[in-house]
């Protein structure tokens, strides 16, 4: 399933990060007080944004330094490195070959932007099926879902559809070692590829 959702972010090349000071009060509550300032551009505009620590946090494990194009999810506070600035790539003696470069953004620095989250039916389903549903798509440990979970998943994925908020992409299941199922598991199987969210489904035997 292809979720389609608008998020609100700014996304602008990385003009200047400068690191001021550390913040005592900070410093005392989580032992890391850093502080400091941000300025982004568009081609039409030029913006200072002030940080916290968790910020500067997160541009220093992305590798964010001036020249980079980045995106802000305002939402989540998710940092994307989209590439480096074409505009500075004269100022790189030597860079790697899978850099991408890419033009510095037009128009609004905070902007609508449509996101696309795939996902399974299946991982939708353990999710909602328990309550550590997130963390059971991790351990394998899904257990029974009951029908009654699927049959709400099954209308709320109509919903969005009908919203234009979802699109169906038909998966493929392969099954080797056919020959091993018994009656019940093919009468299964013809009752689930009734369904018009059923994938693809693919069968071998090495049985003549």
């Amino acid at each position: 399933v292809r979720v389609k959702e608008e998020s609100e972010v700014i996304e602008g090349e990385v003009v200047e990060i400068e690191i001021e000071r550390y913040n005592e009060n900070d410093m005392n509550k989580n032992n890391s007080g850093k502080i400091g300032k941000m300025i982004l551009k568009t081609t039409e505009m030029e913006t200072l944004y002030d940080l916290g620590s968790k910020m500067i946090e997160t541009l220093q494990k992305e590798n964010i330094n001036a020249g980079d194009v980045i995106c802000i999810d305002k939402g989540t506070g998710k940092i994307t490195k989209i590439g480096k600035s074409f505009a500075r790539s004269k100022d790189y003696d030597a860079m790697d070959p899978n850099t991408n470069f890419v033009q510095c953004p037009e128009g609004e620095l905070q902007k609508r932007k449509e996101v696309v989250h795939t996902v399974t039916l299946h991982d939708i389903d353990v999710i909602n099926s328990r309550t550590q549903g997130f963390l059971a798509l991790f351990s394998g440990d899904t257990g029974e879902i009951k029908n009654e979970i699927r049959e709400h998943i099954d209308m709320k994925i109509n919903e969005w559809q009908e919203d234009e908020k979802a699109e169906i992409v038909p998966g493929v299941l392969f099954i080797d070692e056919v020959h091993m199922l018994d009656i019940e598991c093919f009468s299964y199987l013809n009752r689930a590829l009734e369904s018009e969210q059923s994938p693809i489904v693919i069968m071998a035997t090495n049985r003549g």
